[in-house]
């Protein structure tokens, strides 16, 4: 039995509790993030907290309580839950109030969730085998940027790839890749260039993506953050997609053709472990 978080108290996750008038419940009125924990670490902590902020603010919300408030909240959970490997999930609303489009009063409480799911991040059977994915077009809302709670599109497309025996999708607006469901994606081409979606309201703000593009940097790779179409993709050497839950984790099939010789490349494997070893040192 997990310890859960809700506004303020910790209890077992099946006596947890929100208002049925939540408006996360009702609008999707809310945002999340998700920290990875290594040997009872946080990792990256600072940088998942500074694009809660962020999300807040671009949804003209508050937050009622601090920064400490919240990594102690996220220490707390592990702690409770003798979390060794996994995730923290954090989630914010705007609060619970009467169904009405407009926004609540001024001074309406957060609703404030956090839960543990235990995860084996660094040994990841998938990591070492690569994962396939399939194409799906983009139909999600302009502000992919904020890292919102409302998230059926991605889950329909993740549905479509399950359907077809593929472990996730990549998302395709007007000929070129955006994103994939729940990760930023990338493309190495046969000149060996690192190839991921610039930064703008069409894709997420990655906080691995960050990561692991330093960690690039520091192995001397050469990077471009720009669109890269879906034949580019074809004629990749390389692709892999990051995320807090899956590190660097190498895509060996797209659209159900192979991706260089159908398995996890150079680039991929070692940026994956630099980046771990790189985590390992900085979690707090």
């Amino acid at each position: 039995m997990r310890t859960v978080f809700v506004n303020g108290n910790y209890v077992d996750e099946n006596d947890a509790k929100i208002s049925v008038f939540d408006r996360g419940f009702l609008f999707a009125d809310g945002v999340y993030e998700v920290t990875s924990v290594l040997g009872g670490k946080l990792v990256d902590f600072e940088g998942h907290f500074s694009r809660l902020t962020r999300s807040l603010s671009e949804l003209e919300m508050g937050l009622d309580v601090s920064r400490d408030d919240l990594l102690g909240m996220h220490r707390e959970l592990v702690l409770r839950n003798n979390l060794d490997e996994g995730l923290v999930y954090l989630q914010v609303t705007r609060g619970a109030a009467d169904r009405d489009f407009a926004f609540p009063p001024e001074g309406t409480p957060n609703t404030i969730v956090g839960f543990t799911q235990s995860l084996n991040l660094i040994n990841s059977e998938k990591a070492k085998t690569g994962i396939s994915v399939i194409f799906v077009e983009d139909l999600r809302w302009g502000r992919c940027d904020i890292k919102t709670v409302q998230l059926l599109y991605p889950s329909l497309a993740s549905m479509q790839a399950r359907k077809k025996g593929k472990q996730g999708a990549w998302f395709v607006r007007d000929g070129f890749i955006t994103e994939g469901t729940a990760n930023n994606a990338y493309i190495v081409t046969k000149e060996g260039t690192i190839v991921t979606r610039d930064l703008s309201p069409s894709i997420l703000s990655g906080i691995t993506r960050k990561a692991v593009l330093a960690c690039a940097d520091k192995l001397q790779m050469k990077v471009e953050e720009r669109a890269f179409s879906v034949d580019e993709v074809a004629d990749a050497v390389e692709a892999f997609t990051t995320a807090a839950t899956i590190f660097v984790m190498p895509v060996v099939e797209i659209e159900g053709k192979q991706v260089g010789d159908g398995k996890p490349g150079p680039v991929a494997r070692k940026l994956r472990e630099i980046y771990i070893e790189e985590s390992l040192k900085a979690a707090t």
